[in-house]
Formats: structure tokens, C-alpha cells, sequence
């Protein structure tokens, strides 16, 4: 049994008896050990700023069950940001012990963390991971000598490969089970005492924080040795990735060949495989079952009708959506693995800084592309409250989630490629313009970036496909069910009338400034409890390609969801997520009424 939740949501788990915290800096597979050591798998990702709530599950040690909880990767306990907050205050809630997972291959930064954690006198197992990633980069660590500096059992794992579980077991068990509770603390080079008395972290009462690096150097320098090694391909590429030439042009590969991937395979899915069996079995075959023994009418044409639930809810989610959103969960899913979603947000650094973001957003930015809400929760790893509001901002107007993404390529791919580039030029260039606003709208600063660049990687095979299958499972279970509840409230506002009412009232604003037919106010219906189903109507109009293009400009800049709306109020306030969810809405009427215009002059002159 687990549990992903936050502090907030969920206070009682600080007060859990039998807790065992699992920490260390981001990037060091905090989650691989979570998923092993309570058969729980969680969706973990190779890049900073993914895990700010807190993961919780359990697990047997010997004959005793205890609460494993997976806390936010943290490079400090000195509380900067939110997810650094969240650890300090499991730290102080009395935990049996903690688990510290160290990168092997960057011993120093972890060593920080791990000195620091001491200060809270409580047991720690070390885990040294990623030990075959050092020794191929020709770095040999003293794991004797280096349990003897920290005082504390250090077992060397290789997490991808299950290696060293068994041993972290034991370990576990054994200090749990010990009858002190305090490992044994190196002096403090700021007190020149052991800081259990402390009671607090040591670096709370001294104010400098320079002697944890000074020990971490000192100690990384005494347990590492160089010995020859020569920089594999993978390292070799993975630094060339961080450089403009051939950094940028091997970015827009990537980013193109993943595009490209993503329209053909998700068309031919749907074209080759899924409609055929929508339009040649599922729907007559519902279109039989209901009206064998309900009366033609009102109820049926709701079933079956034209825009009936199980007519629609196969048309425009089941062919339209789920395609696309599984073959970028695959592309996606496996840039996240291999860590090259970091290498591009050091390389397009000075890019978002001119937009008025730093590069590590982009992290953020990326993870929309999935659902805007685990996207704007990740932005608390942000440092400044200006760049999370900056971000968020950005993200609700110009970044299409999987969902809304897959609408619009079903609706754009049946026109052009350029109709394609055309909208995502369109996105850019909204992105920019609200980046550009906002910087100057909120008051604060940007702090420069600070982003951990992990081993560019071979993805682990079961880990990918776990991940993949969790994350897949995920989408089913949280956007599925919000996009049938659209499509029923479509089938009834069709059936009953109101349509048609509504689409009356609105004719002025979706005939005579966007130029589309008044049936797509649908769209606009439906938006609120979805986004991709503002969009979704329009694939049963027959559509100008000028309508198309209005449609999918409106589509993509309407208002936030429901879910994303609740988001923004619980991680900011009400006010912002009016502000937002208005100001989204007046640019997507604005800006479609203007392309609508000036398409039509160009096509009159023409």
C-alpha cells in the first residue's frame, strides 16, 4: 500500500511511528530504491524538480512493518525551497532512520547532504549508487574508508540493475534494531563539537554553511582515486549535448524526430487500427445493443445519436486522443530516462533567460506536455516565487497537455504540415509574449540555474516499461474519467436542446468574430471540464482550413481545465486562478477573432 500526497494534505504522517526517511539529492534514484523496497513502483524521472510532495509506502523488515516515505530530492537542509522544507520537518518528526542515497559518480555534493543530515542525530544507511557509472569514468571510491568518515554502514548499489538491495535490507534492519540511536558524529568545524546537542541542524545555528562543503571536499578527496579511464561514447555525447555546436543542432533533431514520431505513429494508429474497429465494430455494435431494447427517442439519440456517449466517446477520445498520448509517453518517457531533458535545459539557458525564465524551467515546461498539474506542483522546486508565478502563467496559456496535444494534431495533421508549424509558432510565440509580460508584471527577481545534469544513460528496459505502464495507467485513470463526464454533458446539452440556445446566444461572438459555425460554441462548453475537448467538436465539422486553424489557435489558449484550475487555487489562491483562467480566455477569443480577420482579408485580396 502507498501514498503520494503532501505535508499539507496528509499532517498525520509526520506523527507515524516506525517512519524511515529515504533521501538524497536529486537524480540519484531515490525512486528505483522506494519501488524496490515496498514493491511499490513510482513514476521517477532523470531530472531535477519532479518529486516535491512526498511518496510513502511499507516496509518488512524482519518481523516488523515500517513506513518507507520517499522525500524530495535536496542538494541542503537549510529550507531555500519548498521541497527543502518538507525534508527538514520529517527530519525533526523522530524518524527510526534514514536511508541516503549518494551518487557515486558526484560523491561531494551528496557528502553535503549527508554531513548535514547528521546533525539531526538519527541512524543513516548510506547507499552508494551508480558504482559501475564511476568506475567507468575512472573513479574508485574507498567504500571502507569512506563508512569509517561518515560513521555509518555505505553499501554500493546499481539501482537500474537491482544490485545491493539485499545488503540496504540488512543494513536497515540492523540499525533499527540497534540499541543506540545516534551514529557517531565527526566534530563540527564550526563548534569543534559533535552537534547532537545542537538539537537543531548545526548550519541553523552557526549561519554558514561553508564547513559542510569543506568536510564534503575533504572527505570525497581522501576516498576517491583516478586511475585511467577512458570517457565513453555516452559521456563523450553527453557533454557534446551541453554545448551550442552540436548541442543545438543534435536539440532540434531530437525535438523534430519526436514530433515526427509522434504525428506519423499516432496517425497510423488511428487511421490503420483504431477507427476501423470504432467505426466497423464498436459503434454498430452499440448502436445494436441499445436500440434492441430502448424505443427511438430522446435516450437513445443520447446512447447512440449523433453525438451520443457511446458514439463520440469512441470518435473523438479512443481515435483521436489515446494514440497520440501513448506514443509520446513512449518518446517522452524515454528522454526522461536517458537524462537528456537536463542537457537541454542547460543548453537553452541563456534562450529562457532572454524570455525571463532560467533554463531549468524547461523541466517544468516539458512535464506540461504531459498534464499541466504534476507540471505547475514541480514548480515549487522553483527558488523564487516570481519565476514559479511566471511559470505557471506560461504554461497554462501556451503549453497543450498530451491530451489537448493529440486534438490538435488530429485536427491540424488532416490539413498540412504547415498548418502544423503554423500553431506551433503560434504557441511560441504566446509563450514568449507572456514570458515577456510577466517579468515585468511580477515583482521579485530570477536566481541564476542551478540544475543537477545526470549520466546521459541507455534507459534500464524494466524500468522504462514499468514507468511507462504506470504513467499510461495514470492518464487513463485521471484524464479519462473527466473527458467521458464531457462527452456525456455533450450527448445531453445535444439531445436536450440546450445547444442549440446557447449557440444563439453566442452566434455574434463564433460566426461573426471567429468566423466558425455556431455548433463549435460546443467547444467552448466542453473546454471548461477539459481542455482537449474544447477542440474535440471541431473533428466532426467540416471545417475551412481558415476555421481550422481559428479552432485550433482557440483551442489551444482557452481557458484551464477544471483540474488545473482546483491546481492553481490550492498552490497559489483563488484570485490567481480567476486571474489566470479569465485572462486565458480573453486571448483565445482575441487572438482567434484577429487570425479569423486577417486570414479572411488576405483570402479576399487573394
Amino acid at each position: 500500500m502507498s501514498s503520494h500526497c503532501t505535508v499539507a494534505e496528509d499532517p498525520s504522517v509526520l506523527g507515524k511511528e516506525n517512519k524511515i526517511l529515504l533521501m538524497g539529492c536529486p537524480n540519484v534514484g531515490k525512486s528505483v530504491f522506494f519501488s524496490e523496497l515496498t514493491g511499490v513502483y513510482v513514476v521517477s524521472s532523470n531530472y531535477t524538480g519532479t518529486t516535491v510532495s512526498f511518496m510513502q509506502g511499507e516496509m518488512q523488515l524482519g518481523d516488523k512493518t515500517y513506513h518507507l516515505i520517499d522525500l524530495p530530492g535536496t542538494y541542503t537542509m537549510e529550507a531555500t525551497s519548498e521541497a527543502e522544507a518538507v525534508a527538514v520537518r520529517f527530519m525533526q518528526s523522530n524518524p527510526k532512520a534514514v536511508l541516503c542515497v549518494l551518487n557515486a559518480t558526484d560523491l561531494e555534493g551528496g557528502l553535503r547532504l549527508a554531513l548535514e543530515l547528521q546533525q539531526f542525530n538519527v541512524p543513516i544507511v548510506y547507499a552508494l549508487n551508480m558504482v559501475d557509472v564511476a568506475r567507468r569514468k575512472g573513479l574508485e571510491i574507498d567504500i571502507p574508508l569512506l563508512s569509517q568518515k561518515l560513521g555509518g554502514p555505505v553499501i554500493p548499489t546499481i539501482a537500474v540493475k537491482r544490485q545491493g538491495f539485499a545488503e540496504v535490507r540488512a543494513a536497515l534492519e540492523q540499525v533499527v534494531n540497534a540499541p543506540t540511536t545516534a551514529s557517531p558524529l565527526p566534530p563540527c568545524s564550526a563548534c569543534g563539537a559533535g552537534c547532537a546537542s545542537c538539537h537543531l541542524p548545526c548550519l541553523s545555528r552557526h549561519q554558514d554553511s561553508t564547513h559542510y562543503w569543506e568536510q564534503a571536499r575533504r572527505i570525497a578527496r581522501d576516498v576517491i582515486s583516478n586511475v585511467n579511464a577512458t570517457p565513453s561514447f555516452l559521456d563523450r555525447l553527453g557533454e557534446a549535448m551541453m554545448r551550442p555546436w552540436p548541442g543545438i543542432p543534435i536539440a532540434m533533431v531530437v525535438i523534430l524526430a519526436s514530433l515526427g514520431i509522434v504525428v506519423a505513429t499516432g496517425n497510423i494508429l488511428a487511421d490503420t487500427i483504431i477507427a476501423p474497429v470504432v467505426d466497423n465494430v464498436l459503434v454498430p455494435l452499440m448502436e445494436r445493443l441499445f436500440s434492441s431494447f430502448i424505443p427511438s427517442g430522446t435516450l437513445l439519440n443520447i446512447l447512440v445519436g449523433e453525438y451520443g456517449f457511446f458514439v463520440i466517446s469512441f470518435e473523438w477520445i479512443l481515435t483521436s486522443i489515446v494514440p497520440f498520448v501513448l506514443v509520446f509517453y513512449v518518446i517522452f518517457t524515454f528522454l526522461e530516462d536517458s537524462g537528456y531533458l537536463p542537457r537541454l535545459a542547460v543548453l537553452f539557458d541563456s534562450v529562457l533567460r532572454k524570455v525571463g525564465v532560467q533554463g531549468g524551467s524547461l523541466v517544468s515546461i516539458m512535464l506540461a506536455f504531459g498534464c499541466a498539474v504534476p507540471a505547475i506542483i514541480g514548480t515549487r522546486a522553483t527558488t523564487t516565487r516570481k519565476e514559479r508565478l511566471m511559470l505557471t502563467t506560461m504554461i497554462c496559456f501556451a503549453v497543450p497537455c498530451i491530451s489537448q496535444t493529440g486534438a490538435l494534431l488530429s485536427l491540424v495533421g488532416n490539413y498540412s504540415l504547415w498548418m502544423m508549424v503554423a500553431i506551433i509558432a503560434l504557441a511560441l510565440s504566446i509563450f514568449v509574449l507572456v514570458g515577456v509580460v510577466t517579468s515585468r508584471l511580477f515583482k521579485g527577481s530570477i536566481d541564476p540555474l542551478i540544475i543537477e545534469v545526470p549520466n546521459l544513460l541507455i534507459p534500464d528496459g524494466r524500468a522504462y516499461w514499468v514507468k511507462l505502464k504506470v504513467r499510461v495507467k495514470s492518464f487513463l485513470m485521471d484524464a479519462e474519467a473527466p473527458m467521458l463526464l464531457a462527452v456525456a454533458l455533450a450527448a445531453v446539452v445535444k439531445e436536450a436542446g440546450i445547444l442549440d440556445g446557447i449557440a444563439e446566444f453566442f452566434k455574434p461572438m463564433m460566426v461573426g468574430w471567429l468566423g466558425l459555425p455556431s455548433e463549435a460554441v460546443l467547444g467552448l462548453i466542453l473546454g471548461i471540464v477539459r481542455r482537449e475537448m474544447a477542440i474535440a467538436p471541431l473533428l466532426a465539422l467540416n471545417l475551412t482550413p481558415l476555421q481550422m486553424f481559428t479552432g485550433a489557435a482557440v483551442g489551444l489558449l482557452y481557458l484551464p481545465c477544471l483540474s488545473v484550475f482546483g491546481i492553481l487555487a490550492k498552490e497559489f489562491n483563488t484570485k490567481v486562478a480567476v486571474g489566470i483562467a479569465l485572462s486565458t480566455t480573453i486571448t483565445a477569443i482575441l487572438v482567434g477573432g484577429l487570425i479569423n480577420k486577417a486570414g479572411t482579408l488576405i483570402l479576399g485580396l487573394v
